[in-house]
């Protein structure tokens, strides 16, 4: 373990001291020592699996220790999630903790409703939630439904229900995950104005310009140990990356390829009041990536064309083959895959096990005549698992237990196992850790090489410039721009995306 902290004379506000915690077949946390101060950001980094959320959830109160103590101003935290709140922890998960029916001002003051003579004083509560978003988002009203709320809102209101609570250490989960530039600057900046009002933050991402920016200190966890703390002044990302896999880590060449015939083709693709006159094709062994800025129509482009959503106009083929617009199954069939943009909410059962997830688009052949042949199901999952590197216990244990590089793999192998023609993958390394970001991206160019026709669909610019044949550049539901790989720069997709005027 390498530690090069400066020394404090403060006494820390929360220890963990020799953190283990295992779980069936897993041992997911392994002596692990975790400090944080009051008015410092640590950044806590590692690959998935590496034992961050295991580590929340003991900060949280939802999970008890098997070996080690965790105390907060040296009085041990208390094994409950009450417990934890009691203690001054707050934790803001990536899913929202908000009840949607009901309003702002109750959502601050969840479980924390203030009474007089055993009736709750709503003029009190109000006082309370009023102060705490004004230190957060004070443009939002306290009436507001949480339901309407955007997500950057949403994440808000986790805030100042913090802050309501009074809150000494706060804990933020891959807080930016769902938000955009814009949105992850405000973000940032409340942060810090919280950091220097004397608040403890534990702050889990895998965005690493967001750590070195924002981060006092950087603790580094991999496979369940504390690889070590490094102060983030000085600290570089590929420093941290190699802390946290071991070894330098930098994406290889993409090697030219040879592209084919259009496998492809889309013309005058039209939803009306979300996408217009949307033409392009994509080619055998390419990889063209579709660009833009949050909502710029580029996810329901994509949906459109494999059938999830209907639109009014246009047409889709793959190989010169007409596809019915609005069914999915005639996609499939025609040589279509999707791997979607939320993989919990639109590509994965969380209840079903690794190996049922892998072979659900499969079971005409998994399952003909209904009846589930699980000698196939054993040699697709076997295959697979060896081909992708898919790390897991077993083919049977659920999906949820799985690292987010793991899961996305899964899905990537649901429709490999189809051997489409078109692979369609919209940010297919979101929420997944640099090591599997790496393995992901070669096997995309992989795919290309063999002749696969790959459209993407990502929002992190180093993606673009990485893997793109071609780009092509959405704003505001309409095709702006397409930039050849010869061309290729940031300037060029950012310029058109954001609508910026040139000098």
């Amino acid at each position: 373990m390498s530690t090069d902290t400066e020394a404090r004379t403060d006494a820390p506000l929360l220890v963990a001291t020799g953190i283990s915690k295992a779980f069936p077949g897993v041992q997911a946390l392994d002596g692990v020592d975790l400090v944080l101060y009051s008015g410092e950001v640590n950044a806590l980094c590692g690959e998935n699996g590496a034992g961050k959320s295991t580590l929340i959830n003991l900060l949280s109160g939802s999970f008890t220790p098997d070996h080690g103590t965790i105390t907060i101003d040296g009085q041990p935290l208390s094994a409950s999630p009450s417990g934890a709140i009691e203690a001054g922890v707050a934790t803001i998960h990536q899913k929202r903790q908000l009840v949607p029916a009901m309003s702002v001002l109750e959502n601050v003051m969840l479980g924390n409703w203030s009474t007089h003579l055993g009736l709750v004083s709503w003029s009190e509560m109000r006082a309370v939630a009023m102060d705490a978003l004004a230190q957060v988002s004070p443009h939002i009203p306290l009436e507001r439904l949480a339901r309407d709320l955007s997500p950057a809102e949403a994440q808000e209101i986790d805030i100042a229900r913090a802050l309501a609570r009074k809150s000494r250490v706060l804990i933020m989960d891959e807080p930016t995950t769902a938000l955009s530039p814009p949105e992850i600057e405000r973000l940032l900046s409340l942060v810090e104005r919280l950091r220097d009002s004397g608040m403890a933050i534990l702050f889990v991402s895998h965005w690493l310009d967001e750590v070195l920016r924002i981060a006092d200190r950087v603790t580094v966890f991999r496979d369940g140990k504390l690889v070590g703390v490094r102060q983030a002044e000085g600290l570089d990302a590929q420093a941290i990356v190699t802390m946290m896999v071991g070894r330098e880590l930098k994406d290889p060449p993409i090697a030219t390829r040879h592209v084919g015939d259009v496998a492809l083709k889309v013309s005058g693709l039209t939803s009306r009041g979300v996408f217009r006159d949307i033409s392009f094709d994509v080619r055998h062994g390419e990889i063209v990536t579709l660009a833009g800025i949050a909502g710029a129509g580029r996810t329901e482009v994509v949906q459109a064309v494999f059938g999830v959503d209907k639109y009014d106009s246009g047409s889709v083929e793959v190989d010169g083959v007409a596809i019915k617009k609005g069914d999915i199954p005639s996609s499939v069939n025609a040589g279509l895959g999707l791997v979607p943009e939320d993989r919990h909410l639109q590509g994965l059962v969380d209840q079903l096990s690794v190996g049922d997830n892998l072979t659900l688009a499969s079971l005409p052949f998994t399952a003909p005549a209904g009846w589930i042949r699980r000698a196939r199901e054993a040699m697709l999952n076997q295959r697979y698992f060896a081909e992708l590197s898919i790390k897991a216990p077993s083919a049977a244990v659920r999906i949820s237990t799985l690292s987010g590089g793991n899961q996305q793999k899964v899905l990537i192998a649901r429709w490999l196992a189809l051997n489409p023609k078109v692979l369609i993958l919209d940010e297919p390394t979101k929420g997944v850790d640099v090591g599997a970001k790496a393995e992901i991206h070669a096997l995309v160019a992989q795919l290309a090489a063999d002749g696969m026709a790959i459209l993407i669909v990502t929002s992190e610019l180093p993606e673009v410039l990485l893997l793109s044949d071609r780009v092509l550049v959405m704003r505001q539901g309409t095709l702006v721009a397409e930039v050849a790989k010869s061309e290729l720069t940031e300037e060029k997709v950012m310029i058109p995306a954001t609508g910026a005027l040139v000098a």
